[in-house]
């Protein structure tokens, strides 16, 4: 029924990649106004044609557009987005995949966040919904967020959406081959030295 649906998802967001399963089940949700997950997850997924946090210049003046060195953290972004992936809105900011090539391909791609000061996150956990499930936890009534984890665990799972783990401190711990974080530093800078910026 949303096949069509998912396979443009594919191609938009994640280069054609087969869709997770679970990242599967929440977008179906969304579409079919079913609002378990948002809740749960404080995520919002993104609709056709609404642009990466990485190429949206929109909120920019003209001034800033013109301006060297804003000219060359745009660059550098729009470089970065070939390699984060971001499906969706939620948490801090924006959430995603880390897919650089030169991170294993024999195991899910790394889910990163991207807050609004432009600061990458490594995200607990080894899908989507997992990486969400631990961030949520840290903003539960619940203060002990291994309970709260495992609350939202079950919760999910009540949903048909189980996770990898309800253990907290079993969640994945991703480590990465290409740090985010420094590759966009180390693109802004090759963007800087382009344009005689130092």
């Amino acid at each position: 029924m949303h096949e069509e649906r998912l396979a443009e998802f594919s191609r938009e967001r994640l280069d054609g990649r087969p869709i997770p399963d679970d990242l599967r089940a929440m977008l179906v949700a969304q579409w079919e106004g079913r609002t378990d997950f948002r809740f749960l997850l404080d995520i919002t997924f993104f609709e056709p044609g609404q642009l990466s946090p990485l190429l949206d210049t929109g909120y920019l003046t003209e001034k800033e557009l013109a301006d060297p060195e804003m000219q060359a953290v745009n660059a550098g972004a729009a470089e970065m987005s070939k390699y984060a992936k971001f499906v969706a809105e939620g948490g801090k900011g924006w959430i995603g995949y880390w897919t650089h090539p030169d991170e294993p391909a024999d195991v899910p791609p790394p889910i990163i966040e991207l807050d609004t000061e432009f600061t990458f996150w490594n995200l607990a956990g080894r899908t989507l919904a997992e990486a969400c499930a631990s961030e949520r936890a840290h903003y539960q009534d619940e203060p002990d967020e291994r309970v709260a984890f495992a609350q939202l665990a079950d919760r999910l799972a009540e949903l048909g959406l189980p996770l990898g783990t309800r253990d907290y401190d079993a969640l994945h711990d991703p480590e990465y081959t290409v740090a985010p974080e420094q590759l966009m530093e180390d693109l802004i800078d090759a963007e800087r030295k382009k344009r005689g910026l130092g």
